[in-house]
């Protein structure tokens, strides 16, 4: 299987001169900019990740999939994730379906239930009914997928569906991940589903998460699944930049501030500052650095885990979209020739 390498983005609404925000349809061209570079220098993935805030704006991943579809020619594109507790499965599907047509082969979607409760009370939902509107519309999602002719009777519909018909069909099935941000449930509950699994990882150590690895496929081969379709990937906050010591002055801004405005926004706590830098270094899970320094942390992940595919969270706390750009320049032409010489090397 071959190692894949790419970027994520839920969107960087830029600053102003006076550090003021500026207008939240810059973040959306800014990314489809993005996403169009990545494309360029030969990056394998971009994920399109789904939050509400000023900041982060990026809250219709599959309208912005659909437009990166028709502007790229070989890239794989995907929500990085549908929070699809407060979505509707069947409409998910129509319009990851709408850009499979626009782009062949190259449309996946990892489905979570979403790291916070911001989109319960906008989509009228309940948080109480959090973990049955997920496990319910997941299981909808893949039944779609599977087929044309639906029926289904699950807990979070009025009424059930009754071979119904979803339109278009994707020429062939949407790859879907399940997003987990390490819940032991989320590992089994892929496993019972058959899914591949997308670990959304913000700290720990490589062993840490090694165990997650080593839990899944375990549970997979008891499953009696066929080994070969165990698929881990790997989502992380992380920069490169031309010097280790450019990386990490920049990356530690600009995160720290999206983390103190982002977790205001939610009532929480940011992580103190000097606490994200301890998670920069390598046994961390902030992977910033040197071309050569985050080839070489990623090839150490990969031994430890054995995942295809990670995937890096750069455009954060209004960095300037010039350092974003250099970013995505440097992981498609310096650090994935790396990595791919070392694994087929070994």
């Amino acid at each position: 299987m071959t190692f894949e390498l790419g970027v994520y983005s839920f969107g960087n609404t830029p600053r102003l001169a006076d550090g003021s925000r500026g207008p939240t349809a810059h973040a959306i061209r800014d990314v489809l900019e993005a996403i169009k570079l990545a494309d360029e220098v030969g990056l394998d993935y971009f994920g399109v990740g789904e939050h509400h805030m000023r900041a982060m704006p990026l809250s219709s991943p599959t309208s912005v999939v659909n437009a990166a579809a028709a502007s790229t020619n070989r890239i794989k594109l995907s929500t990085a994730v549908s929070v699809l507790s407060t979505d509707d499965p069947i409409r998910v599907f129509q319009q990851l379906a709408t850009a499979a047509a626009i782009a062949p082969g190259r449309i996946e979607t990892v489905a979570g239930r979403g790291s916070s409760a911001i989109t319960f009370p906008l989509f009228d939902h309940s948080e109480h009914d959090y973990d049955m509107l997920y496990a319910s519309k997941l299981e909808l999602l893949m039944a779609v997928n599977a087929g044309e002719n639906v029926s289904f009777d699950g807990p979070h519909r009025k009424r059930p569906l009754q071979d119904a018909t979803v339109f278009p069909r994707p020429e062939q099935p949407l790859k879907i991940w399940l997003g987990t941000g390490g819940s032991p449930n989320s590992v089994y509950r892929a496993v019972e589903l058959g899914l591949p699994m997308f670990l959304g990882i913000l700290g720990g150590t490589p062993e840490h998460w090694a165990q997650y690895g080593r839990a899944y496929r375990a549970a997979w081969a008891e499953a009696g699944h066929p080994a070969e379709q165990a698929d881990i990937a790997v989502a992380v906050h992380g920069f490169v930049a031309d010097t280790g010591e450019q990386a990490r002055a920049t990356y530690l801004e600009y995160e720290h501030r999206m983390m103190a405005e982002g977790m205001a926004e939610l009532g929480r706590p940011a992580p103190p500052r000097a606490d994200r830098a301890a998670a920069f270094g390598p046994d961390g899970m902030v992977f910033v650095g040197s071309p050569d320094e985050i080839a070489d942390r990623i090839l150490r992940l990969h031994g430890l885990l054995g995942h295809s595919r990670q995937i890096l969270q750069m455009d954060v706390g209004g960095m300037p979209q010039r350092d974003f750009l250099r970013g995505i320049e440097l992981l498609g032409t310096k650090v994935l020739p790396r990595i791919r010489a070392e694994l087929q090397g070994s």
